[in-house]
């Protein structure tokens, strides 16, 4: 099979890379020269683990980079939409990629297509976009909604073995081809869900609100076990052993950022509103995740001060395994001490460049120094801010960071460490919902 993906951004890649491995021809198209000669040297534009790998195994057969949609496009029996949906001022997304790509696939069309939204897109989309590609082509075209479910930091394995597989459209001829597209990901059990396109698009925003809701409730316990002095690490695992909730994402700290959870909870919110639907529980999460990062501050205002301080930071990623920091709690966590007149020292494995980047969007990067060490990054610092929990965060040689620091306090925003260890080190630890604990 041939298909062209457009878009070459986070989903775009990943899905050319990994169709691709499985035998698939794929040409990834994007607008940018610059980006596709650093895809064809096996450059990839943000930090995935194993994505490099799969392209320089497939390129340039099977796997080919183009700025040229029209050419890519010939003879492809599928072509899928990839492009970005930023969100407009009042959280709604913005479609005008979406649909200029697709007009451009339409016009340059010289077949009957199935053309897949890839893309996170509001209810409605599939259908708006049938009715605008039906005036631009005399081929049939049928659309179809396929949402992505991609993990950063785990997209590959997501791709690769995914929880399920949404397929929305009416056409039996497009699910089947979408089906067999999928076969390779399918053999060990049934994965795909077929349904109607405006329950697919659904599903993308409700999964990650759900998620997203998890988090935030949690963060709202944290704050409750702040107040009656309580230990929110007990109380987690206590309500997690019960089968019908389970663990996952049931972590308090910072709370969630990225590039999907505040944007599809922000545009859920608005479809919600422009439908008539009351999202109460979706605008709950939205205020509520805004909430840790700022008794994190209150406490380390009241526990030592700020004012003067040097404050190490370590993690700027919103999450491990990725260099991405959009809307990263660390972002807004720094961005507040510096108001609040701390000098920081902040490390991260992958994410100096982008935090650097954003940082100096918003005017505070001359009072952050950047290391590339954890315990560079500690030497004279009066206070330890764990920000994001990459693995080697989680246990440090806090001997070594004793020495290597002037002040003694460790706040935990993650609530990765153990304190009892930290303690033992001569250090005076706080967590998220976690009471203090001081050395005897």
């Amino acid at each position: 099979m041939k298909i062209a993906i457009i878009g070459s951004g986070y989903v775009g890649l990943v899905a050319g890379a990994c169709f691709a491995d499985s035998g698939v021809i794929v040409t990834c198209v994007d607008n940018d020269e610059k980006k596709l000669a650093k895809l064809e040297k096996g450059e990839v534009p943000f930090y995935e683990p194993g994505l490099s790998d799969i392209i320089k195994r497939n390129w340039p057969h099977p796997l080919n980079f183009s700025s040229n949609l029209a050419g890519s496009i010939q003879h492809c029996e599928v072509v899928f939409l990839a492009v970005g949906t930023p969100p407009n001022e009042d959280g709604s997304a913005d479609l005008s990629h979406v649909l200029q790509a697709a007009i451009q696939v339409a016009q340059a069309a010289t077949h009957d297509l199935i053309l897949v939204l890839k893309s996170t897109v509001p209810v409605g989309t599939n259908e708006l976009v049938t009715n605008f590609i039906q005036t631009h082509s005399k081929y049939k075209i049928d659309v179809v909604s396929n949402p992505e479910f991609l993990k950063e930091g785990d997209a590959v394995h997501d791709f690769f073995e995914p929880d399920r597989i949404v397929v929305g459209t009416e056409d039996d001829h497009a699910f089947e081809v979408l089906n067999r597209l999928y076969a390779p990901f399918n053999r060990r059990n049934n994965r795909i869900q077929r349904m109607d396109p405006k329950s697919a698009e659904v599903v993308k925003y409700a999964s990650n609100a759900l998620l997203a809701i998890k988090i935030s409730f949690m963060n709202e316990i944290a704050g409750l076990c702040d107040k009656v002095d309580a230990d929110v690490e007990s109380v987690r695992l206590a309500v997690g052993s019960d089968e019908r909730i389970g663990m996952k994402f049931l972590y308090p700290g910072l709370g969630f950022g990225g590039s999907c959870f505040p944007k599809d909870l922000r545009a859920l919110s608005h479809i919600g509103s422009n439908m008539g639907a009351t999202m109460g529980i979706v605008d709950a999460a939205i205020r509520a995740n805004t909430v840790p990062v700022i008794l994190l501050v209150q406490h380390i205002k009241r526990d030592i001060g700020i004012a003067g301080k040097k404050i190490a930071v370590w993690g700027i990623a919103f999450k491990p395994k990725t260099d991405d920091v959009r809307e990263a709690q660390s972002i807004r966590l720094i961005e507040m001490l510096v108001k609040e007149g701390a000098t920081i020292r902040a490390t991260d494995p992958q994410a100096l460049s982008t935090g650097a980047d954003k940082l100096a969007d918003l005017g505070i990067f001359k009072e952050v120094a950047f290391f590339d060490s954890e315990y560079d990054a500690c030497k004279d610092a009066d206070i330890l801010i764990i920000a994001t929990e990459w693995n080697h965060y989680q246990n440090p040689d806090l001997s070594r960071v004793r020495k290597l620091m002037r002040g003694n306090h460790i706040f935990d925003g993650r609530n990765c460490l153990n304190p009892q260890d930290v303690v033992d080190a001569g250090f005076i630890y706080r967590g998220i919902g976690r009471p203090q604990r001081k050395p005897k």
